[in-house]
């Protein structure tokens, strides 16, 4: 790995958002939430597994009472491309029944995640639920979602880091990397 790309499966990967910038919008992020929420003690529901590494970072930057769960969906499995399903591997462990219910994603790029999660919250009676990103494709959405706090919008194409992977693999690395292949130079 050098300094601004590094090579996966021969596919070339270039520095897209470092490190610095990563942790200077997460906490605008965290200040904004804060904010909305000074009145409430939410629960935050980390969408595993990428949002993992964004939703610590999140919360060491949150200023309010604040509750953790998680939830595992699939639509991934081990390729690039999305499969189109999303099935829940690991339920809550929370009640969001009239509750202040915070969804922390990694990144949205059909919506379909989000869009599971929303139906699946109609059987859920809580107070209101919103979504937080930290990256979000906008040409990719094909479904209409609302997303209340975004990170950064980048283009529809493949990225790895700071908690997004390649077949489970690269979700360490500290920066985000875009696949150079798709016509970044």
């Amino acid at each position: 790995m050098h300094n601004n790309f590094l090579y996966v499966n021969g596919d070339r990967f270039i520095e897209f958002i470092d490190k610095e910038k990563i942790q200077n919008r997460i906490k605008e992020l965290a200040l904004e939430i804060s904010k909305d929420y000074k009145n409430s003690v939410p629960i935050f529901i980390g969408v595993l597994n990428g949002a993992f590494i964004f939703m610590a970072d999140l919360l060491k930057n949150i200023t309010i009472e604040a509750e953790v769960d998680f939830f595992k969906l699939s639509s991934y499995g081990d390729s690039k491309i999305s499969s189109g399903q999303v099935k829940m591997i690991k339920d809550l462990n929370c009640n969001p029944n009239g509750r202040d219910i915070i969804i922390v994603e990694d990144i949205v790029d059909t919506g379909l995640s989000i869009k599971y999660i929303e139906e699946l919250f109609q059987h859920y009676n809580p107070k209101s639920m919103k979504v937080v990103t930290l990256l979000l494709k906008p040409e990719s959405l094909k479904y209409e979602v609302k997303i209340d706090y975004i990170g950064f919008k980048i283009p529809s194409q493949f990225v790895i880091g700071y908690g997004l992977d390649y077949q489970q693999k690269y979700r360490n690395l500290p920066s985000i990397y875009i696949l150079s292949n798709d016509g970044v130079n």
